[in-house]
């Protein structure tokens, strides 16, 4: 059986081309987006060209793969690459990137104000789509300075694939929001109007989230709107700079999937959401594709000669050979007496050399196999129906196919072993796998 793909992805051009800036794979959570961006900057690198990859992955094992102790937010270089080029590695420090935003663009004491401040902390480390914002905000500062010649993102470990798209505009709505405003008011109106302002207008509303909430939490609230007020216009257009930049033709977007249903239908609102945003497609990476060396054996014919084996198992049972329980000379319930064996291993009691019980194990392990055979090719066929239907809805989109491996990926040999597939997978039959 093979899923080969109506258009192959050739990944090689694709990394070597040096209009390519950045690649950024993304997919719903679980489909191995780390280990497909490690092992293309790997590729890369070992080409010639300068790869940081960016990872936003809290399981560690970019870092691990790539044999180096522990990755944060500073880029750092990766040894053992076999080539002429360079690779770096670095994992998203979410509160760090925040904390350096705050830095750069207030001063001194107002940065500390920010910094200390209960509700920007809360709001730093675990905000709903802070992590995603980070992550863009990261890519600017990489791509700004002008020293690589490729990023490569592995976007965070999100439920959604469009969490990635949507998380600065989210962010960002919540920053200029009509919460925040209200919030801040009180701070740009002085004097008596200003508390006039905060008595009639807030007082329903601060009294009810303060009951939720705590009048301590609103309070630190609005000790952080007062700060960050001079930000939050920055918030905003560095979120539009970065998408600008991820509609740029040097950006390659990566859809990374798993041949299952619900992760192709990520894939496909994904896709679907890109040309949407006018932003560049490169292709689609089916990841742990599964296939077979006996492809050519059909489910139905494997089951069929399981059935038959089985029937001709039971038909060939007599009484004093292999699987008889109990024989008419043997009520039921009654143990049944060990037979006698020769020194020559003949059963004394019926003359049988021990053929049966051979014959008996090599047709129970030839079923058992037979079955497992079958359940293979039953993966099989749905994977190709579920990737069919994506190619049927999304027939302009160019797919490369990584067979699936029997564990997980350790080591640079690995990734390296990875990126030879994804570069074969366009157009190298998946049965062969």
């Amino acid at each position: 059986m093979s899923l080969t793909p109506a258009v192959p992805l050739d990944v090689d051009p694709l990394l070597d081309d040096p209009e390519t800036r950045i690649m950024v794979c993304c997919g719903a959570g679980g489909v191995g987006k780390t280990t497909t961006a490690a092992a293309l900057g790997l590729r890369a690198a070992e080409r010639g060209r300068k790869v940081v990859v960016l990872t936003i992955d809290p399981a560690r094992r970019l870092a691990q793969s790539m044999g180096i102790d522990s990755l944060d937010n500073t880029p750092r270089r990766v040894k053992d690459v076999d080539g002429p080029g360079e690779l770096h590695a670095m994992m998203l420090d979410m509160k760090r990137t925040f904390d350096e935003i705050v830095e750069a663009h207030a001063d001194a004491e107002r940065s500390r104000a920010i910094l200390e401040n209960p509700f920007y902390q809360s709001l730093s480390a675990g905000f709903a789509g802070t992590q995603e914002y980070m992550a863009m905000e990261k890519l600017g500062q990489l791509r700004s300075r002008e020293e690589w010649d490729l990023i490569v993102v592995d976007t965070p470990p999100s439920r959604s694939a469009l969490d990635f798209l949507d998380a600065p505009k989210n962010l960002g709505s919540f920053l200029d929001g009509k919460f925040i405003r209200v919030l801040m008011a009180p701070a740009k109106v002085g004097g008596r109007a200003g508390m006039k302002f905060l008595n009639v207008g807030m007082s329903m509303m601060t009294g009810t989230l303060g009951k939720l909430l705590g009048g301590q939490f609103l309070r630190d609230v609005q000790t952080f709107v007062a700060a960050m007020d001079t930000m939050f216009g920055g918030f905003r257009t560095r979120a539009d700079a970065t998408y600008q930049l991820l509609q740029a033709p040097g950006t390659a977007f990566l859809v990374v999937a798993a041949p299952e249903r619900d992760a192709l239908r990520e894939a496909a609102y994904f896709v679907e959401r890109l040309a949407a945003e006018k932003m560049p497609l490169a292709g689609l990476v089916l990841n742990r594709v599964h296939g077979s060396g006996a492809a050519q054996l059909s489910a139905e014919r494997a089951l069929a000669a399981a059935e038959n084996l089985d029937e001709r198992r039971i038909v060939d049972q007599d009484a004093g050979k292999v699987g008889v329980q109990n024989s008419p000379e043997t009520p039921s319930g009654s143990p049944e007496p060990e037979p006698a064996h020769s020194v020559d291993g003949t059963n004394s009691a019926d003359g049988t050399d021990g053929t049966d019980t051979v014959d008996a194990h090599a047709q129970h392990l030839t079923t058992g196999l037979l079955r497992l055979h079958a359940e293979r090719m039953q993966l099989l066929a749905r994977e190709q129906r579920t990737r069919d239907r994506f190619t049927a809805l999304h027939p302009e989109v160019a797919v490369t196919e990584v067979a699936a491996l029997p564990g997980d990926v350790h080591d640079l040999a690995g990734l390296r072993d990875i990126g030879d597939r994804l570069a074969a997978g366009g157009t190298r039959p998946t049965g062969a796998a």
